[in-house]
């Protein structure tokens, strides 16, 4: 049996290259980073391909916000994706109040969810909360009235996969559709309006927490009709997103920053979070999301929860091996085809 089982149980034991330390260090907390650590990988691998990396891997703005918090002076190639993602997100969370007010006038209370609520609620840093689109949770005995209110303030009902139908009775068996919006600046945004909170190959329905439990716990955001998830739910439900990407998979890496935020940002009870993943039966996907967390960000899980969700050896060891061969970095990179 691998030697990281025996010495470090409660670490999967991961070789970082000099790169993937850089990228690991450079999405790091804020008030985490290690600053002179984070200069020198990038001296050693030099500008231009440190911005390389930070772009394969779709994290530049952070990577751009970590390297002036370090004092650095980076030209305008990395400020130009800073200030753009700023303006972007900026731009997404004005829509997202004005839809979250759309639906109080109408008694339709609005759950952002993941990063965007992470950005709204918890580490309002827009330069450094890149995210391609705006999920939000809604009940679902308002999904249809939802649904009528974005399609007459110009959202467009479509899908961006080609192989899901735009139609309402979809939707509902699915549980979430999706719009398009031109923004003033031009700008797309996609607009994800789901009443499950997890879906995905990993997660099964009854799996997932209950919508009802979720709103009743969830906290207003100051100054917003948006509301964010309790921060033991929260932290379940961008574990098991993590999980759906399968980690991985785009946009994978920067995925775990979601727990890392969280995890920081808030008081987590983890005594009821233990409670409630095992209520669930999500102990192995959410083991990983920690796990990933802790190891490539320094996220201050306790060891006595990593020891209490992990699973068995053989399964840790086989999951382990799976994904490393995949690779951890480099998301937007084939990693499975459809029957892997």
């Amino acid at each position: 049996m691998p030697r990281y089982f025996e010495s470090s149980p409660l670490s999967l034991g991961i070789h970082l290259t000099p790169e993937e330390e850089f990228l690991s260090l450079s999405i790091s907390h804020k008030t985490a980073l290690n600053h002179k650590r984070l200069v020198d990988l990038y001296h050693q691998l030099g500008d231009q391909y440190a911005f390389l990396l930070s772009e394969r891997n779709s994290i530049t703005c952070i990577v751009a916000q970590s390297l002036i918090w370090s004092n650095l002076s980076l030209g305008s190639s990395w400020l130009d994706r800073l200030a753009s993602n700023e303006s972007l997100i900026s731009e997404f969370m004005s829509e997202l109040d004005s839809v979250a007010e759309l639906f109080a006038v109408h008694d339709i209370p609005l759950i952002a969810l993941k990063n965007s609520g992470i950005a709204r609620g918890i580490y309002p840093n827009y330069g450094c909360s890149p995210m391609g689109d705006l999920d939000v949770l809604i009940p679902q005995d308002n999904f249809i009235q939802a649904h009528n209110l974005l399609i007459e303030n110009e959202f467009q009902f479509i899908y961006r996969s080609q192989h899901e139908i735009a139609s309402l009775d979809y939707a509902l068996e699915t549980g979430g559709s999706e719009y398009r919006k031109i923004l003033p600046s031009g700008s797309v945004l996609w607009f994800e309006l789901q009443c499950r909170s997890v879906s995905g190959r990993w997660i099964r329905p009854h799996q997932e927490p209950k919508s009802e439990e979720l709103f009743s716990r969830s906290l207003k955001v100051q100054g917003s009709h948006v509301r964010i998830l309790s921060p033991v739910d929260n932290l379940i439900q961008v574990c098991l997103h993590t999980a759906k990407h399968s980690y991985v998979r785009s946009p994978g890496f920067r995925l775990h920053t979601d727990v890392d935020r969280i995890v920081r940002g808030c008081t987590i009870d983890w005594h009821l979070f233990l409670k409630r993943v095992n209520s669930l039966n999500v102990r192995t996907a959410t083991f990983f999301s920690l796990i990933f967390a802790s190891d490539l960000l320094g996220t201050p899980v306790p060891q006595s929860v990593l020891r209490s969700l992990r699973p068995n050896i053989l399964k840790l060891h086989v999951i382990r091996l799976w994904l490393m061969k995949v690779g951890l970095f480099e998301p937007n990179s084939p990693k499975w085809n459809r029957f892997t």
